[in-house]
């Protein structure tokens, strides 16, 4: 595994470390399962934005 070195604020990093306590991980583990949810929410926004450009796509041809 890569490690990382990420610069973040101090009152974001105490927020970070906050939450990361109150459920037992450590904050890579916070870490990575937040950017996992954004790359799966990108990927579905890209998605969402294919399937509306491919449908006006159809309804110019239409």
């Amino acid at each position: 595994m890569a490690r990382v070195l990420l610069s973040l604020p101090d009152e974001f990093l105490n927020k970070v470390d906050k939450i990361a306590g109150s459920e037992q991980r450590t904050r890579s583990e916070l870490i990575r399962e937040a950017l996992r949810a954004y790359i799966k929410r990108s990927s579905v926004i890209d998605i969402e934005k294919s399937n509306k450009n491919a449908q006006l796509l159809e309804d110019l041809l239409d």
